[in-house]
């Protein structure tokens, strides 16, 4: 089941994405269209401090135009591994960074149409070190007990996809280093 790819466009370029279109020879031979969003690569961090609260943060989305509680999370920047991108993302967003770094997987974010690849940290051992954040960014930070979080993520509280997978992530491995779960 191999697609070729016979041509691609760059139809648009913008300051965070790019937009393509590519055709495609699937195997029963016909041609496709497909429109790709080219984004760099991504980090999302579940941060946990010395109590056992998520560090989330509250932000305007432009596109549901609604503010979404959400894990922190951004683009790795050229030439960075994701590590350096979640520490830099969780000082940016939240003003603190983490003594321990654990990768907790990594996904697709929307792999019908886009190029992001997600890498899922937990972040631990918490202390103040902030950077300035992004120009575009406006961000309240909210700390929530990890349970707390997983219920608001299963109840639609917390409405984002990223955030929803990383902390399910996160489930296992918090319950194993707090001794608590999030029932």
């Amino acid at each position: 089941m191999r697609y070729k790819r016979l041509a691609s466009e760059r139809v648009f370029g913008g300051s965070h994405l790019t937009v393509r279109r590519d055709t495609w020879r699937a195997p029963s031979g016909q041609a496709h269209d497909f429109e790709v969003v080219e984004t760099p690569d991504a980090v999302v961090i579940v941060s946990i401090d010395g109590a056992g609260n998520v560090l989330l943060v509250r932000q305007h989305r432009a596109g549901p135009d609604r503010v979404l509680l959400e894990l922190p999370a951004g683009g790795i920047d050229a030439g960075e591994t994701p590590e350096r991108g979640a520490q830099r993302e969780l000082r940016e967003e939240t003003g603190h960074a983490a003594a321990r770094l654990r990768l907790l997987g990594n996904f697709w974010t929307v792999p019908g149409f886009g190029t992001e690849h997600m890498y899922a940290f937990l972040a631990t051992d918490l202390c103040e070190d902030p950077l300035p954040p992004d120009k575009d960014e406006g961000l309240t930070l909210e700390r929530m007990p990890f349970a707390k979080a997983m219920a608001a993520a299963r109840a639609g509280q917390i409405p984002d996809a990223k955030s929803i997978v990383a902390l399910l992530l996160a489930e296992p491995v918090v319950a194993e280093l707090y001794s608590f779960n999030s029932d």
